[in-house]
């Protein structure tokens, strides 16, 4: 059986990162997904997704600077609407990630979160949840 539900992501900044693991795992709950995955996407060009540490705040402050290190947002970019910069760590980050659920709970490392990534906010976006059991 397959379900779909989208998730809607307020952002506050031009780059943030959110942690939505508890709506991630809301929308199982109450997709009734009990044993298989969840593929989370992103249709934005813009922002991604992805899993990493959710015990430490530092951890995304850490790597936001580093992802400014690398990508700066002026760096003699052609693309005319001037946000090059998000495009890039947007595909840096990726646009989907795919999760186990076991006995309907995200089958997740003990310090591990999922991350909604904003490059070009702030911005209303949306989170695509597709779940397969």
């Amino acid at each position: 059986m397959s379900r779909l539900a989208t998730l809607i992501v307020s952002t506050i900044a031009r780059n943030d990162f959110q942690d939505i693991t508890g709506k991630i795992q809301l929308a199982v709950d109450e997709m009734g997904i009990d044993n298989g995955f969840i593929v989370v996407f992103v249709p934005h060009t813009t922002a991604g997704i992805t899993i990493n540490e959710n015990a430490d705040v530092d951890v995304r402050t850490d790597m936001m600077h580093k992802l400014d290190e690398m990508v700066p947002w002026t760096n003699g970019y052609r693309h005319f609407e001037g946000n090059s910069a998000a495009h890039i760590k947007a595909s840096m980050m990726g646009f989907s990630e795919t999760i186990i659920v076991e006995e309907g709970k995200l089958l997740l490392g003990t310090w591990q979160g999922i991350y909604f990534t904003e490059f070009d906010g702030p911005r209303k976006r949306k989170v695509h949840i597709k779940g397969i059991s």
